[in-house]
């Protein structure tokens, strides 16, 4: 956090001591920490994790989480972690690596999957790679925030004639401006992407988020861990959700096209096929509800009791609005994870079930009972 604070400051000029507890009150990558410790300790504490982060843009997340292991370090003194960085562009990699390192890596480690490694400011081991399919098996947390909605998708439109694909074509009335357009009749995509049983009338598929989500269930159900997705979506009730941002705002999909960041609403339910029961699945659930169950109202209570001034009261308040608010961020960003399925049924519960401790719930995702 303290990074994502100096780029603030050197942009903007000093902040309020109300802005610097916003962002304590409000910085998610330091809840997201606390989630992986909390099914760390659920799990039964093993001896070694790593923390794989796809996507991971500047690397702020990664920054904020490693600082909660840091602060948490005598619950993690036994535990051997490392952390993978799955990011295919050299670009991000590099500002990342000056962000988690201080610049200092080694390119092409020798007998290694990795692209480049180093030691983060804290001590612990980083290794990127270009494919999650690289990074080596074993004990793993995954985390994917903002990272699905970024990935291409096809779009479908159910006509009088069935399912036909959206294309984009040339525009001929229009020189140099691009138009959508169905297919004349059925594509490989329509038949392999079409559920028989889809109700809605305009369908976005990802078939990249598919494979990945099929990894990462793969992984887990051999070697143990959590994926923890965090995304803008929906739970397969809405149709088009592919939108163009432009300087933050938005943008036609189909002008000036390279200049604007695109995006579509992650389908969960669709993320939750691609499971194909290897793992359990959580959620989608509301990020108002993800973080009331992560304790952000007592911590909101907490940090008023502590701010003498009205001032900060009130930033608190909007910065706890902008993330609670259903009209803002609350109901449209949503929390979905991938767990063994022993982490919410115990293996032999069926025969003795008075015979078991009850499984400890699932922060976030359950209320946590803050005793």
């Amino acid at each position: 956090m303290l990074r994502h604070l100096a780029r603030k400051l050197r942009a903007s000029g000093p902040v309020t001591v109300a802005e610097y507890m916003r962002e304590a009150l409000t910085n998610p990558g330091q809840l997201i920490g606390i989630w992986y410790i909390s099914e760390w300790m659920a799990m039964g504490k093993p001896s070694t994790f790593q923390l794989v982060e796809l996507g991971p843009g500047r690397g702020t997340l990664t920054e904020d989480i490693l600082r909660v292991f840091k602060q948490l370090a005598s619950v993690l003194s036994k535990c051997d972690i490392s952390v993978h960085l799955v990011e295919v562009s050299p670009k991000l990699s590099e500002i990342q690596a000056v962000m988690l390192t201080g610049g200092k890596v080694q390119p092409n480690p020798e007998d290694e999957s990795a692209y480049m490694k180093g030691i983060s400011k804290t001590g612990i081991p980083i290794f990127w790679y270009r494919d999650i399919q690289d990074v080596p098996p074993g004990y793993s947390f995954y985390l994917a925030h903002e990272f699905f909605d970024a990935l291409p998708i096809h779009k479908f439109q159910r006509t009088e004639k069935g399912w036909r694909e959206v294309l984009v074509d040339i525009d001929p009335e229009v020189p140099d401006q691009l138009r959508f357009v169905l297919s004349p009749s059925r594509t490989p995509a329509t038949q392999n992407f079409i559920q028989p049983e889809e109700t809605r009338d305009h369908v976005e598929v990802c078939p990249e988020a598919g494979v990945i989500v099929q990894r990462l269930a793969s992984r887990i159900e051999k070697d143990g861990g959590a994926a923890l997705v965090a995304d803008y979506g929906h739970n397969g009730t809405k149709t088009d959700t592919f939108r163009g941002f432009r300087n933050h705002k938005l943008h036609d999909v189909l002008s000036a096209p390279g200049t604007a960041d695109l995006t579509a609403d992650v389908d969960f339910s669709y993320l939750r096929k691609m499971a194909q029961g290897k793992t359990a699945t959580l959620g989608p659930i509301k990020q108002r509800e993800f973080l009331k169950n992560m304790g952000i109202d007592l911590r909101l209570q907490v940090l008023l009791q502590n701010s003498g001034d009205t001032a900060t009261r009130e930033q608190l308040l909007h910065s706890y609005d902008m993330l609670m608010n259903p009209e803002k961020m609350g109901d449209c960003f949503h929390f979905f994870a991938l767990l063994p399925h022993h982490r919410l049924v115990h293996p032999d519960k069926k025969d003795k079930p008075e015979s078991k401790s009850p499984l400890p719930p699932v922060a976030g995702f359950n209320e946590l009972l803050l005793k």
